[in-house]
């Protein structure tokens, strides 16, 4: 029940899933539930799949959309409001097919299981990060489904499926400073302009470039010109091919450096004191390969000097994770994409940001980002709108996405239909 701590599982019946379905609702903390539906497979000793969605979303700016970011309207077969594509559309997509399959009698060779998950937007901590240390048994599965897969690279097309993520290794820069009269600034230590300088120097800040395995694929699938091409593959010309990007300019970047992005700030208490301690909250996205040691380095190449009056604080640490592709899963996906594209391909990518995937690939679990969007979608696009203003989805996408996982779940697990 909402608001109540551990869990609660029930038969269900009638128009809810069938009678070799349980549904479970487990909640870490008051207003933070997660909804678990297993169907029970017929050999029990089959793989199990999972379709882990998240029911959080971010907050959103009003005075940025042009309709009620919460008011679910339907424009001409468009979908629009927070969530549309971080991640409902996939959430109730999976909701739609479980239904489905259950209420029909499908019985999977291997369990099935949807997930409904709290708090991926904010870490996963009364999540799949709770579940996965207090109640394993009722997310575990020997394969995942999860969000950010389906937009389209080429002509031909390729469809993306993020078949891992970058790490993470967050950081806090707390700068020290001299308190003093606002009237007289010149010769002070302002800790906010020691922090103004250090997010400049964090923004000019390049790192090394990496050709990911992932990118230089992402790259060759793209309609790009052949020195533009060449340039993106190329660590030592990418900044020089960026621009021919257009808007996948920002994944691209991503794609190919460790990221460290300022993003709070937070300096000064009244408007004639001069602060003397500002602190500035670091976002760092890493690539496969990168170590702790390698963060530290990068933050004291970038910040040089101006380390005489920061202190970084923090040293937790997640690794980037990536799936195999060469797997029962990931071809049951390319049967799905060319049902619906016949000429497609699969384009196995890495996403810049994180999802409840890495749960499950940091203990060795296949995990794909997966979806099948409509043409109007390329990546670019389609990236643009997660966390941002004017978030939506069409419907085309949404059929496309429901019959593309109805595929996917009937050939991975050898129906029987009963």
């Amino acid at each position: 029940m909402p608001g109540r701590s551990g869990d609660r599982c029930a038969r269900c019946s009638g128009s809810s899933p069938g009678r070799d379905s349980r549904a479970s609702s487990s909640s870490p903390d008051p207003g933070r539930e997660s909804l678990i539906v297993r169907i029970t497979g017929t050999d029990p000793d089959a793989p199990s799949l999972a379709l882990v969605g998240h029911t959080d979303v971010v907050p959103v700016e009003p005075a940025g959309w042009e309709r009620d970011p919460f008011g679910a309207e339907i424009v001409d077969g468009v979908l629009w409001g927070r969530g549309a594509i971080d991640m409902l559309n996939l959430t109730a997509a999976y909701a739609v097919v479980t239904r489905a399959l259950a209420t029909s009698g499908f019985r999977p060779r291997g369990d099935l299981i949807f997930a409904a998950v709290a708090d991926e937007e904010n870490g996963s901590r009364f999540g799949v990060g709770w579940l996965t240390e207090h109640r394993l048994d009722l997310i575990d599965a020997d394969y995942v489904l999860t969000e950010s897969g389906g937009a389209h690279a080429g002509s031909r097309p390729s469809l993306g499926v993020m078949v891992g993520e970058k790490g993470g290794a967050g950081r806090m820069l707390r700068v020290r400073g001299v308190p003093g009269h606002g009237s007289a600034p010149w010769g002070t230590r302002n800790a906010g302009v020691i922090a103004a300088e250090a997010v400049s120097r964090l923004a000019r800040f390049r790192g090394p470039t990496v050709i990911t395995p992932q990118w230089r694929a992402y790259a060759e699938a793209l309609d790009l010109a052949d020195d533009a091409r060449a340039a993106v593959i190329d660590p030592a010309r990418f900044f020089d091919g960026l621009s021919s990007l257009g808007g996948l300019d920002g994944f691209a970047h991503a794609s190919t450096h460790t990221t460290i992005s300022p993003n709070v700030i937070r300096a000064g208490a009244k408007g004639n004191v001069i602060p003397g301690e500002a602190t500035v909250q670091l976002d760092i996205r890493v690539l496969p390969g990168v170590a702790p040691a390698d963060v530290e380095g990068y933050l004291h190449e970038a910040l040089g000097d101006l380390l005489e009056h920061i202190e970084i604080e923090g040293d937790w640490f997640g690794e980037s994770t990536i799936s195999p592709i060469d797997t029962p899963l990931y071809a049951a996906l390319g049967s799905a994409v060319r049902r619906a594209y016949p000429s497609a391909d699969l384009l196995p990518m890495l996403g810049i940001g994180g999802t409840d995937g890495r749960f499950y690939r940091r203990r060795g679990i296949p995990a794909y980002g997966f979806g099948v969007l409509s043409e109007r979608w390329d990546y670019g696009t389609f990236r643009r709108l997660f966390h941002g203003h004017n978030e939506r989805i069409d419907l085309e996408s949404l059929d496309l996405t429901v019959s593309a996982l109805d595929h996917v779940v009937r050939t991975f697990h050898d129906q029987e239909n009963r």
